[in-house]
C-alpha cells in the first residue's frame, strides 16, 4: 500500500501522508513517494494548487528514528531524497502549497508546516521542536522557521523542546491559522478558492517575489522589481485580468460552479 496518496479535482491535488502506522515519520519510502506525488503535481497543467494533508491523528513526527539510528534496513530500492530538497521545494514552486494539518505535527514535520504558503491546523493539534528532547536539533527546519519567528519565541521552542497546542503555533508564525475540527474543510476551501481566484502566471509570480526580495538591497529590489513588474503588464493573463475588471466579469482561470471545472 502506498503511504502516499494523491488525488487531483478542479484544478487542486490533495496529498495525503498515509503512512499511519509510522505516524507519518519521514521514512526513505514517504520521502520518495511524497516526491513523486509533488513532481507529479508539479508537471500537471491542470493543477494550480497543491493541498497537503494527512491520514490518520498525526500529521507528521519528524525523522524516521529507526532508520535514523540504523537498527532498520529497508527492504526495497527507492528513489533517494534528502530532507533538504523536500524543505526547499516547496517555496521554488510556482505553485502554491496549502498545508492541512489535520493532527500533531513535531520536528521536521514542523518544517513543512513553516514551508506551506499557508497553513490550517487543527486547534487540538500538538506541535513542538522536540529534538533536543531526543540529542539533536532543529538545524535544517530552521531555515525555514526562524523567519517566521521572534527571536524570543525560537529561543523557548528550540531550546525547551516542549510540546504545545496549534493556538499557540499560529501565535508564533509557524503556521497561519488554527480552527476547530469541524471548521477545518471549510477554512481550507476557503484558501484554496482564493488562490484560485488568481492567475496562475501572477501566484507564481508572487512566490518569485517572497524568495528573491527578502535578500536584495532596497536600491536593488525596487530596481529588479520595477522590470518585473513591467514584464507581468505586458502578458496575456494581465491584459485579460484588466479587461473581466473592467467588464465586470469573472477573469478566464476562474473555476465557474456550471463549467465542470469544481
Amino acid at each position: 500500500m502506498s503511504v502516499v496518496l494523491s488525488e487531483t479535482k478542479g484544478g487542486v491535488c490533495t496529498v495525503t501522508l498515509n503512512d499511519v502506522e509510522n505516524r507519518n515519520s519521514l521514512s526513505m519510502l514517504l520521502l520518495a513517494e511524497l516526491m513523486d506525488a509533488l513532481d507529479e503535481a508539479e508537471a500537471d497543467d491542470t493543477v494550480r494548487v497543491i493541498v497537503l494533508t494527512n491520514a490518520g491523528t498525526v500529521f507528521c513526527a519528524g525523522a524516521d528514528l529507526s532508520q535514523r539510528s540504523g537498527r532498520s534496513e529497508f527492504d526495497r530500492p527507492v528513489r533517494k531524497v534528502d530532507a533538504a530538497e523536500l524543505f526547499a521545494r516547496f517555496g521554488k514552486s510556482a505553485k502554491p502549497y496549502v498545508g492541512k494539518i489535520n493532527g500533531h505535527t513535531v520536528a521536521g514535520g514542523m518544517g513543512i508546516a513553516a514551508a506551506m504558503d499557508y497553513s490550517v491546523a487543527l486547534d487540538t493539534a500538538k506541535m513542538g521542536f522536540t529534538e533536543v528532547r531526543i540529542g539533536v536539533a532543529p538545524a535544517m527546519i530552521s531555515v525555514l522557521c526562524l523567519p517566521k519567528m521572534r527571536a524570543s519565541d525560537a529561543r523557548a521552542a528550540f531550546l525547551r523542546g516542549n510540546r504545545f497546542l496549534a493556538p499557540e503555533a499560529e501565535r508564533i508564525g509557524i503556521i497561519n491559522r488554527a480552527v476547530a475540527a469541524e471548521e477545518i474543510d471549510a477554512a481550507v476551501d476557503e484558501v484554496v478558492a482564493d488562490l484560485l481566484a488568481g492567475s496562475p502566471g501572477a501566484i507564481a509570480a508572487s512566490k518569485q517575489l517572497l524568495a528573491k526580495v527578502p535578500d536584495m538591497t532596497m536600491d536593488d529590489a525596487f530596481a529588479w522589481t520595477g522590470e518585473f513588474s513591467a514584464s507581468l503588464f505586458r502578458t496575456d493573463e494581465a491584459k485579460e485580468g484588466m479587461a473581466a475588471f473592467l467588464e465586470k466579469r469573472p477573469a478566464s482561470w476562474i473555476p465557474q460552479p456550471d463549467s465542470g471545472d469544481i
